[in-house]
């Protein structure tokens, strides 16, 4: 199972997700596969929570996979922004910086 699927899987099974998409843009840096991971995700555990208390709720879901990869973008929302939002925002192209660059 690649690293995206088993973040997928973790996700979908800890936040019961009504809309949850995972891709890797390990494509988008100059880290290797498997390093670069966004999330978006739709669930009502998000009601109520600010985006630190979701993103920390995400995090506890992925338990010890959270090591397992460099950089992990969330997007988080209740359904109720999720109707008003629609979409997530594009990720930016990456601008370097990283210790492997030469």
């Amino acid at each position: 199972m690649s690293m995206q699927e088993r973040i997928q899987s973790a996700l979908a099974a800890g936040l019961e997700p009504q809309h949850l998409q995972v891709l890797d843009e390990s494509h988008m840096h100059s880290r290797g596969q498997e390093t670069h991971y966004k999330a978006v995700i739709v669930s009502p555990a998000f009601a109520g929570l600010n985006s630190v208390k979701r993103h920390q709720k995400v995090y506890a879901t992925l338990g010890e996979l959270m090591g397992q990869f460099h950089a992990l973008a969330l997007h988080t929302y209740t359904p109720e922004e999720w109707a008003e939002q629609g979409a997530a925002p594009d990720s930016p192209t990456c601008r370097g910086g990283s210790k492997h660059d030469h």
